[in-house]
């Protein structure tokens, strides 16, 4: 279980990532099939380094990817079959996580998903401008997880936390 384990908790993650950044193409190509004015340019410009600093930069790489590769590597350190079975929804922090964690875990889901409903009411080109944003902000996250993933799993010493009860 423990390989398993690890496998489909990157590959969850992966996936869950690459859906929401996937899924949000066809918005950002419609987007681009209206006529942009300069303050659309200006927008999608602004928007698009906010998003890569503050999603990108400032909450995955530097806090969500840490703590979801420590938890990675806590399903090969501390092997258990219900953390392996569901390990994408470990790895997010949805069950055996200190309170903090939990908290975070579910007032974030909610607030996205909120985001995400209301996004719905957005006209173009407005909602493809944000949605480029957000596909910048999660691309960055994937990969800053590949590649704190890989530095829990072969280093020896990680200094992240997996933010467990323990």
């Amino acid at each position: 279980m423990r390989v398993f384990g690890v496998v489909w908790g990157i590959v969850g993650i992966t996936f869950t990532l690459g859906k929401a950044i996937f899924g949000m193409k066809h918005h950002v190509e419609s987007a681009f099939e209206t006529p942009f004015s300069t303050w659309h340019w200006i927008a999608l410009i602004g928007f698009s380094f906010f998003m890569l600093y503050y999603e990108g930069y400032k909450g995955f790489q530097k806090k969500y990817s840490p703590r979801v590769a420590a938890r990675v590597r806590y399903l090969r350190d501390v092997p258990n079959t219900l953390r392996s079975l569901l390990a994408p929804l470990f790895c997010i922090g949805y069950f055996h996580a200190n309170r903090k964690t939990l908290i975070k875990a579910y007032v974030l889901t909610i607030g996205i998903a909120l985001l995400v409903k209301s996004m719905n009411y957005c006209p173009q080109p407005w909602r493809g401008i944000v949605d480029l944003g957000v596909m910048l902000g999660l691309s960055w996250g994937l990969v800053a997880f590949w590649i704190y993933a890989y530095q829990a799993l072969t280093q020896k010493e990680f200094p992240y936390s997996p933010e467990t009860p323990e």
